[in-house]
């Protein structure tokens, strides 16, 4: 079983890591060594879930060990464990070449709610070079939450973008009216359209709620998701591909939409999305405002140094072997600020072009530049993005007119209801945002129109 104490990193969600790039074509492959390539795969997802990591580690090529370390390997897979439940069993595989290079397909359940596609790829000597989540579905029913009126409003499947088109989904309201609208902006890693999260779906109870108050919403699988494997081949990529142009694309589909009230479209933001927000709403002067939910106010790396000696520490003891992984984060945490690394090094699932565009974003000074409304909600109970954080937003643009604040003292970082110290496990029990947010937001959003 995997442990409790999982070291948590908000950016290694970005990708799984691999080291074979490019558009594949699927074919049969009858070659007999599958035989054994098949067992090689089963083999690395029981070695990794049953937490024997130098074994799977084993299995790599040069070329992937070269840019994926031990440490890292464990991060992802606990990452995934934290968004999926355990690893369960693995249903179904098959084999086939793409590109002359040699692919397992496993479909596996997580937590018995998730059945997960693993892509393997081999090298010639039977060595793995590369592995990615392609896809993941939910198997579990969603109960909507008490402020949902689903005979109000109605959804639609659109598509959103221009080169790397999204699936999306447009919930409005029944009656034939102008309505304001809202995007939903994704934290980081490959998340879905209701940003699911175990059985938990914090975006589909936003839109839901706010939909269910006349309130349009628009939200959308992220391009990590989508274009995983294209994403990863990426060398040269910025928060402006992964996050933001897809945002500006959104905004764009609403204004022309017939029953969107173009002078009073939104932005709400949820974690890395709501740190961006800003920086979005300075590149579309259209956006009437920003909601930035448990919106990092410090660097990323900061907040990924501090989630790791804080779950390092949930017990009240720190271990050798995580006193060895708390300073190995300081010292990648340390090479991100000074970018002391070559382009092509892949430092907590992304490369120095992407940390180097965070470093020169600083989000509290464009907040500050703006004149639209912002409201920035922060739950006292948030591990990831914390106290710390909403102090900081607080202290420098809190005495603004057009800021405002909000703190619930019960409230996790996916703004759901919990007690004590907040862990990775919380995020495994169903639960719903709270109703007393969905009546903020919506509060809000229709004070800022009157304004």
């Amino acid at each position: 079983m995997i442990k409790n104490k999982l070291s948590i990193l908000i950016i290694i969600s970005i990708f799984i890591l691999s080291s074979f790039t490019g558009c594949f074509e699927n074919t049969y492959d009858p070659n007999e060594k599958q035989k054994t390539k098949m067992e090689i795969s089963q083999n690395f997802l029981y070695n990794l879930s049953s937490e024997n990591y130098e074994k799977a580690y084993s299995n790599f090529n040069q070329e992937l060990k070269n840019a994926l370390t031990i440490t890292q390997l464990k991060e992802t897979w606990q990452y995934v464990t934290n968004l999926y439940g355990n690893f369960i069993e693995i249903k179904t595989f098959h084999n086939r070449t793409e590109k002359n290079f040699s692919v397992i397909i496993i479909n596996a359940t997580f937590s018995e709610n998730y059945l997960l596609t693993f892509k393997i790829v081999f090298d010639e000597d039977n060595k793995i070079g590369g592995f990615w989540i392609t896809d993941f579905v939910s198997t579990e029913n969603y109960y909507p939450p008490s402020y949902v009126n689903i005979n109000t409003f109605d959804e639609e499947d659109i598509l959103i973008g221009n080169e790397w088109e999204l699936a999306a989904t447009l919930s409005k309201p029944i009656i034939e009216d102008v309505f304001p609208a809202v995007v939903l902006v994704h934290g980081s890693g490959p998340n879905d359209r209701d940003e699911t999260i175990g059985p938990n779906k914090p975006f589909k109870d936003i839109a839901w709620g706010l939909a269910s108050n006349n309130i349009i919403v628009l939200r959308y699988d992220k391009r990590t998701k989508t274009y995983s494997e294209d994403f990863s081949s990426l060398t040269n990529y910025t928060v402006e591909e992964e996050v933001i142009d897809d945002v500006i694309y959104a905004v764009d589909f609403l204004k022309n939409d017939i029953n969107v009230d173009k002078k009073n479209i939104f932005i709400i933001g949820h974690s890395l999305g709501g740190m961006l927000a800003p920086r979005i709403a300075l590149q579309d002067p259209g956006i009437k405002g920003i909601i930035i939910l448990a919106g990092p106010a410090r660097k990323l790396e900061d907040l990924i140094n501090n989630q790791t000696k804080y779950i390092s520490n949930i017990d009240g003891i720190i271990d050798e072997n995580e006193s060895l992984q708390i300073e190995y984060v300081e010292e990648i945490v340390t090479k991100i600020k000074d970018l002391n690394f070559s382009d092509n090094e892949l430092i907590f699932g992304a490369y120095k072009s992407y940390w180097k565009d965070l470093n020169n974003y600083n989000q509290i000074e464009t907040a500050n530049s703006l004149i639209i409304d912002i409201l920035i909600l922060q739950g006292e109970r948030d591990y990831q993005v914390t106290l710390t954080d909403y102090n900081m937003w607080f202290n420098s643009i809190g005495s603004k007119d057009n800021v405002k604040l909000n703190l619930y003292p019960n409230l996790n970082h996916l703004f759901m209801t919990g007690v004590g110290n907040s862990t990775p496990d919380e995020y495994q029990k169903e639960g719903h945002v709270e109703e007393i947010v969905i009546e903020d937001i919506i509060q809000w959003i229709y004070n800022s129109i009157q304004r």
